[in-house]
């Protein structure tokens, strides 16, 4: 077999292996757009989940691809990018969201790619080769999304709570079952619009990296960023029920007017955030968003005991990924 159908055989592979971390993105993420809408009864799961993968394929028509751009240039200088590198990091990610899964902990499949990418580029070529300023506001964001989820989450309850305070809570409910419905689909509408662009970032990465494309700054092929936003619309139709159980009913009660404080406060986070190419946890935006409507009901309203373990979760992602996509990247090398 020529070098030349080697290297398009070895590329097709890793865009299906991209393709399925989207998928499992989707999947392990579902959670983060249904479980408010699915735990308070405003629609079944089945409808939940077709919903949400309707709108996450619709944002492609709607957001930029500066998210894109930012893993595909932003995270690692491009040189050194090559396919032992981009195996190592989606397995690494792709790991990383597998186990988070089985525990049911919504971790972020942002951060795993994000820690899958840095591990087999500074097993390859050492710290030197990741891009500081790009790092920098991906890690500042880890802390920056949830928090303004969680203030935009509590300032909309409170809000809310002053202008509906003459208002019945038979009547509140049933207006916010029908206003629930907009927010899930703003907030499915920046799920996919910031992280079905990372798995474009990488794949436009691999194209470069392997001559299929002649430079970074030309937009990736459309058949890329159609099959990434389908691949996680279609993951999102599965669902990962294990984790919808852990952010809808377990971390807090949510009411329908909790449930749409919390996610139209989660979606003008995404939305900022990937107006401004950052690629940010879709996780920990809803989390930070659920806690503060909580809280604003009673602290101990909140189950601060999970909340802690979720926050832990976040710290390991990106260390975690980073080191099994390390080896990953070794074990590609002494193979291929």
């Amino acid at each position: 077999m020529e070098a030349g159908s080697i290297a398009f055989w070895v590329v097709a592979t890793l865009v299906v292996l991209a393709l399925l971390f989207d998928f499992m993105n989707g999947f392990h993420d579902a959670a983060n757009s249904i479980a408010t809408v699915v735990s308070t009864g405003v629609l079944k799961p089945q409808q939940a989940v077709l919903f949400a993968a309707f709108f996450n394929v619709v944002a492609i028509s709607i957001f930029q691809l500066k998210v894109a751009s930012m893993i595909g240039k932003g995270i690692v200088e491009p040189g050194v990018v090559d396919h032992h590198v981009v195996f190592g990091a989606l397995i690494g990610a792709i790991t990383w969201n597998v186990i988070t899964w089985w525990y049911g902990i919504p971790s972020s499949s942002s951060h795993a790619l994000i820690g899958g990418i840095m591990g087999a580029v500074m097993a390859k070529a050492g710290v030197g080769k990741l891009v500081g300023a790009g790092i920098l506001k991906t890690v500042v964001f880890i802390f920056v999304s949830p928090f303004m989820g969680y203030v935009l989450g509590s300032l909309m309850m409170v809000g809310v709570a002053w202008v509906f305070r003459r208002t019945s809570p038979m009547r509140v409910d049933r207006w916010f079952r029908r206003m629930q419905l907009v927010s899930a689909g703003l907030y499915s509408l920046g799920h996919g619009g910031n992280d079905a662009q990372k798995t474009i970032g990488i794949i436009w990465m691999l194209l470069v990296a392997s001559g299929y494309m002649a430079a970074a700054d030309k937009a990736p092929p459309n058949w890329v960023i159609w099959s990434c936003y389908t691949a996680i619309g279609l993951g999102t139709m599965f669902g990962g029920w294990r984790i919808v159980k852990t952010m809808g009913q377990r971390l807090t009660k949510l009411k329908p007017v909790g449930g749409f404080c919390a996610e139209t406060g989660g979606a003008i986070t995404l939305f900022t955030a990937t107006a401004l190419g950052i690629p940010v946890s879709t996780t920990h935006t809803i989390t930070g968003a659920i806690v503060g409507v909580g809280s604003v009901r009673s602290a101990g309203s909140v189950r601060w005991g999970l909340a802690s373990n979720i926050v832990w979760a976040w710290i390991f992602t990106i260390p975690a990924a980073a080191f099994v996509a390390g080896m990953f990247y070794w074990l590609s090398m002494s193979m291929f």
